[in-house]
């Protein structure tokens, strides 16, 4: 049986979290916190490498009793850079969070949003600013992105959209809002012969 306490780990008087070695090897690496005061866990944090740092930290945001989305720091740095979201409450995760450039900001998210259990949508700042710019979607699928949209003008609308109309894995087929209106009024087709730059600049946009 793991050996473990209770601890007062806000300082208020009453002991709220409890920690124990679940292990065995004499280090505390697991606790679970009280944080909205009703008497049960909503937070546990592990210590999964035995660094002596929590690690992986799990929490139920919506208060039904069950965790919903976990947090970890997959490269040991001490920074958390990873999240995982349970949105719609089926017990497995559906988002998922990643800070690739570890600044402190998710800037890569993955979501499932058919419920099939596997990523079919995925957004990126690819420039750094904050704002997600870029999107790819699986629409048929597949497993590979078959639609892509990007926010050329920084103004947090996709104004220019890649599709693969034919399914051979290549962007074939663009469009564009020229004007900024929102609406997309200029189509082109099969005219970029490696199919990564949209606007036609001689610059990378998609890949």
């Amino acid at each position: 049986m793991a050996d473990g306490e209770y601890v007062d780990s806000d300082g208020d008087g009453y002991k709220e979290s409890y920690v124990e070695d679940s292990d065995g090897d004499g280090q505390y690496d697991t606790v679970y916190m009280d944080t909205d005061g009703d008497g049960y866990a909503d937070t546990v944090g592990v210590d999964t490498d035995g660094n002596g740092y929590v690690d992986t930290v799990g929490m139920d945001t919506d208060g039904d009793g069950y965790v919903d989305t976990v947090v970890e720091d997959t490269d040991g740095d001490g920074e958390f850079d990873t999240v995982y979201m349970d949105t719609d409450g089926d017990g497995y995760a559906d988002t998922v969070g990643v800070d690739t450039d570890g600044d402190g900001y998710v800037d890569t998210v993955g979501m499932d949003t058919d419920g099939d259990g596997y990523v079919d949508t995925v957004v990126e700042d690819t420039d750094g600013d904050g704002e997600f710019d870029t999107v790819y979607m699986d629409t048929d699928g597949d497993g590979y992105a078959d639609a892509v949209g990007v926010d050329t003008d920084g103004d947090g609308y996709v104004d220019a959209v890649g599709v693969d109309t034919d399914g051979d894995g290549e962007l074939d087929s663009y469009a564009y809002d020229t004007d900024g209106d929102g609406e997309f009024d200029e189509y082109e087709s099969d005219y970029d012969d490696d199919y990564d730059d949209i606007d036609d600049d001689y610059d990378d946009d998609i890949f």
